[in-house]
């Protein structure tokens, strides 16, 4: 077992890495930017280094400060997190080379899954259902043509190194492509420094549904079922929910397989979701597979009480999964809390917080790096905290996360605290008639 990990990231999932390494007896080393020399995460690390200014380009994405705080403080593992540098094949063959365990995915399987067109592909293969569309990268606008009409209007453009929304376009009618196809290439190449295009069938109303998967390093994998992440604003998660009020048994038996089989032909190691996009009829499709712990990953550890974060230490060490599948026995909620005003267009809103109350009781998680007192900083992203709840049912899981938010305060700046409590009264949310264009007719009420 690693004796000391470091965590190369900062906030919320900083501070979740070190509280399971203190349980494991792991020592832990915390980076920070200067911005960040207040943050929870550094004060409760065993050992704190300073990487660099605020900017990410010059701390948290700056490998080599990284690896050099690792090496002086003799850590044998380094834990990315999720973001910044987490699904980077340069960063994880950088610390290969260190003789530093990447406590994530090898750069071969990143450099696989993360290029979307190599991971369509790639499925393919495995037998695993795709969005039908391009078999890969598309080479000229006259083969995007000629894919647009083999596949059938209306199409979806993405770019082959995207992420965030990034470089999407949809393509409802023929003389509408040429413009997305150089708008997005345009905004490919200027985000990921690559304008490589693929096309799928676009969607309609559809869902977001991911499966968590762990795989060990001897090519099993098992999964712990799904989640649903529909609620989203130009393609950023608001809300997840587990298990999904869209699933069925015969749906959850089909992913659940379908992501074990994806996960076992590439010979995965580490955690991982699936990501499906669902239709009306209940098809399923592979989207992408994200090789790292994500953002929601509490609310299925609350719904199975399982620690995903220590299975992810546990296989990098070279310890065997159980190969068991996980059902969730309860149901769960997670509300992204973001430092951003609802009421005007949901604006970045960095500063110091005044007041700083984090709801609790039964059945209440709150997974943070604020407190009253804190000053948040523009440089990151807006996230500064994840209200978890879990109750026998969904009807109760949303009573106890409206109780919840109500007891929430945080002042000084703007939170989406308000969003997320019209969101818990909404009919529709709460029937779970709801896909990933919800909040394109969602207006907060004053």
């Amino acid at each position: 077992m690693f004796k000391k990990i470091l965590i190369a990231n900062r906030g919320e999932i900083a501070l979740r890495v070190i509280r399971t390494c203190r349980e494991m007896g792991i020592k832990t080393v915390a980076v920070y930017s200067k911005a960040d020399a207040e943050s929870l995460h550094v004060r409760f690390a065993d050992e704190a280094v300073c990487i660099g200014p605020a900017p990410s380009s010059e701390s948290y994405l700056k490998m080599a400060n990284i690896i050099a705080a690792a090496e002086i403080t003799n850590a044998d593992a380094i834990h990315p997190g999720y973001g910044f540098l987490s699904e980077n094949a340069k960063f994880s063959k950088l610390c290969a080379e260190h003789e530093i365990k990447f406590i994530g995915a090898s750069p071969e399987m990143i450099d696989r899954m993360g290029d979307k067109a190599n991971a369509k592909s790639t499925m393919i293969e495995a037998g695993v259902p795709c969005v039908p569309g391009s078999e890969g990268v598309i080479e000229s606008f006259e083969d995007c043509e000629k894919t647009a009409i083999e596949t059938g209007y209306p199409v979806m453009l993405k770019a082959s190194a995207g992420g965030g929304g990034k470089g999407m376009r949809a393509v409802w009618k023929p003389e509408d492509l040429k413009d997305a196809w150089d708008s997005a290439r345009q905004e490919s190449k200027a985000a990921f420094g690559n304008d490589d295009m693929y096309m799928e069938k676009l969607i309609e109303e559809p869902r977001h549904i991911e499966i968590q998967i762990i795989g060990d390093s001897f090519g099993k994998a098992c999964h712990l079922s799904e989640r649903d992440c529909s609620v989203q604003r130009r393609h950023q998660k608001l809300t997840e929910e587990t298990p999904s009020p869209f699933m069925t048994d015969k749906l959850r038996t089909a992913m659940g397989e379908a992501a074990v089989k994806a996960a076992e032909y590439i010979k995965y190691e580490g955690a991982g979701t699936v990501e499906f996009l669902v239709d009306k009829h209940r098809n399923f499709y592979f989207m992408e597979m994200n090789t790292r712990i994500q953002v929601e990953h509490p609310i299925t550890e609350e719904v199975v009480d399982y620690d995903l974060i220590r299975e992810q230490i546990l296989v990098a060490a070279g310890v065997p999964i159980s190969g068991k599948n996980y059902f969730p026995q309860m149901h769960a909620i997670e509300c992204r809390i973001n430092a951003e005003d609802p009421y005007n267009n949901f604006r970045p809103s960095p500063g110091k917080v005044t007041t700083f109350h984090a709801p609790g009781g039964h059945g209440v998680r709150m997974d943070t790096h604020v407190y009253a007192g804190y000053m948040i900083p523009p440089n990151y992203d807006s996230m500064i905290a994840k209200l978890i709840v879990k109750a026998q049912t969904r009807e109760e899981a949303i009573n106890k996360m409206k109780r919840a938010l109500d007891e929430f305060i945080i002042e000084g700046i703007k939170t989406t605290i308000p969003f997320h409590r019209q969101l818990m009264d909404h009919p529709d949310y709460v029937a779970g008639n709801y896909t990933t264009k919800f909040m394109e007719d969602f207006e907060m009420k004053a």
